[in-house]
C-alpha cells in the first residue's frame, strides 16, 4: 500500500471513531435529558449492533468479491446519515434507537472495509504490527472524540447535545471525502464452487475460534459499556461533562499505548500471554471503578482498564487474518465482527437489566466479572503464530 493510501486509511479509521465516540456518549446524554430509565441505556447501546449483526457476514462476502473501497464509502455516507438522524429524530427514545442503528450500520461498513484492507495489504508475520497500528489510529479517534463533546456542547453535567450532533455530522462529511482516496487491494476471492474447505465453513472450524470470538466480543462490549455508563456514573457522582470526557479520553489514550507497541509486545511475550494479561488488567480496572473514589483515582482505574481493553481486538484480528487464506479475509473479519455485534446486542442489555437497580457502578462491576470469566476461559486458546510462539527473553532483546 502506498504512502497516500496508508495515510488515507489511517485518517478513515481515526475519523470513523471520532464521529462514533462523539455520537454514542452524546446519545446517552440526550437519553438522560429525556429521563430515559437507566436500564434503557443498555438497550440503546445494544441498538448500535442489531442491524449490523444481521448483515455483517454478507458485507464481508461483498468485501471479498467487489473490494473494500465501496464499503468504506458506504460506511462514511451512513455516518453522515446517522448524524442527521440524531438531529431529526433524537427527541424520543425510539428516535434515538433508530439513529443508533444507522450509526452502527455505518460503523460496521467502515470497519469491515478497513480491516479487510489491512489484512489484504499485510504480509505474513507482520499482522500483529499492522493491526496494532491500525487499531492505534482507531484509538486516536476514540481519544479525540469525547473531548469534542464539552468543546462543542459546553462543560456542563449534560452538554448541548444538538450542537454536538451537528459537529459530528460535519466531521462525518470530511470522512466521506477521505474515503474517496482509498483503492481496493485487488486480492481475488475464490470463485463459487472453488472455496471448498477454505470457505466460511472452513473458517468456522478453526481451532479455538469460538473462545477467541467470545473473548473479542466481551472486550468490545466492555468498551461499549464504558462509553454509555461512564457518563451515567459521572452524573451520579456529580462530575461534569469535561471530567467524563477526560476519563473517556484517558481510556482511549491507554488503549493507544498498548496498541502502538503491540507487535513488539506480541513478539516478546507471545499472543496468548499478552491476551490473558490484558483481559486481567481490563477486569481489574473496571472493577476498581465501582468503588467511590476521587477523580484522580478514578482516572488511574480507567487507564488500567484502557491498557487491557486495547489488546483483545487487534490480537484476534491478526490471528484471524493469519489463519484465513487470501480472498476470504473480508469474511474472516466479518465473522469476528458478527461475534462482536452479537455480544454488543446481548451483553449491554443483559448487564443493564441485571444491574440496573444498582446504578452505573453496578453495571460496570458486573462487566468486570464478565471480563474475568472470559479471561479464565481464554487460557485454552492457541493464538500464537510461529513468530510469537517462542518469545524472546527480555535480556536478549
Amino acid at each position: 500500500m502506498g504512502r497516500t493510501a496508508l495515510v488515507a486509511l489511517f485518517a478513515h479509521s481515526t475519523l470513523t471513531q471520532v464521529v462514533t465516540f462523539m455520537l454514542r456518549p452524546t446519545m446517552a446524554y440526550r437519553a438522560l435529558e429525556l429521563d430515559v430509565p437507566p436500564a434503557w441505556l443498555g438497550l440503546l447501546s445494544a441498538g448500535f449492533a442489531v442491524v449490523p449483526l444481521a448483515i455483517a457476514l454478507p458485507l464481508g462476502h461483498w468485501a471479498d468479491r467487489v473490494g473494500e473501497r465501496w464499503l468504506l464509502v458506504s460506511g462514511a455516507a451512513l455516518l453522515v446519515a446517522a448524524g442527521g438522524a440524531f438531529l431529526l429524530l433524537g427527541d424520543s427514545a425510539p428516535g434515538l434507537l433508530v439513529a443508533t442503528a444507522v450509526l452502527g450500520t455505518g460503523h460496521l461498513c467502515a470497519v469491515i472495509g478497513q480491516q479487510s484492507l489491512v489484512a489484504n495489504s499485510s504480509t505474513s508475520g507482520r499482522f500483529d504490527s499492522a493491526f496494532g497500528y491500525y487499531t492505534f489510529a482507531a484509538s486516536l479517534g476514540q481519544l479525540l472524540g469525547p473531548p469534542l463533546i464539552p468543546l462543542l456542547g459546553g462543560a456542563r453535567a449534560i452538554p448541548d447535545t444538538a450542537a454536538v450532533f451537528t459537529g459530528a455530522t460535519a466531521l462525518a462529511g470530511v470522512l466521506l471525502v477521505s474515503s474517496l482516496f482509498l483503492r481496493r487491494t485487488g486480492v481475488r476471492a475464490p470463485e463459487r464452487g472453488e472455496e471448498g474447505a477454505t470457505g466460511l465453513g472452513g473458517l468456522l472450524r478453526l481451532p479455538g475460534l469460538l473462545r477467541a470470538l467470545v473473548t473479542s466480543c466481551v472486550v468490545l462490549a466492555a468498551v461499549d459499556i464504558s462509553l454509555v455508563y461512564l457518563p451515567a456514573l459521572g452524573t451520579e457522582r456529580g462530575l461534569d461533562a469535561g471530567a467524563v470526557g477526560l476519563l473517556l479520553g484517558l481510556r482511549a489514550a491507554a488503549s493507544m499505548t498498548s496498541r502502538l507497541f503491540l507487535g513488539r509486545l506480541s513478539a516478546w511475550w507471545g499472543r496468548k500471554r499478552l491476551l490473558l494479561g490484558s483481559v486481567a488488567l481490563a477486569a481489574a480496572g473496571m472493577g476498581a471503578v465501582v468503588a467511590p473514589m476521587p477523580l484522580w483515582a478514578l482516572a488511574v482505574a480507567v487507564v488500567v482498564a484502557g491498557l487491557g481493553l486495547g489488546v483483545g481486538q487487534p490480537v484476534t484480528m491478526s490471528w484471524l487474518a493469519e489463519s484465513a487464506p487470501p480472498g476470504l479475509r473480508g469474511r474472516a473479519m466479518s465473522l469476528r465482527l458478527t461475534g462482536n455485534r452479537a455480544g454488543q446486542v446481548v451483553i449491554p442489555g443483559a448487564v443493564g437489566l441485571l444491574a440496573g437497580g444498582l446504578g452505573a457502578a453496578g453495571v460496570l462491576g458486573l462487566t468486570a466479572v464478565c471480563l474475568a470469566v472470559v479471561g479464565v476461559s481464554a487460557r485454552k486458546l492457541r493464538v500464537d503464530s510461529p513468530v510469537t510462539a517462542a518469545p524472546k527473553s527480555p535480556r536478549n532483546t
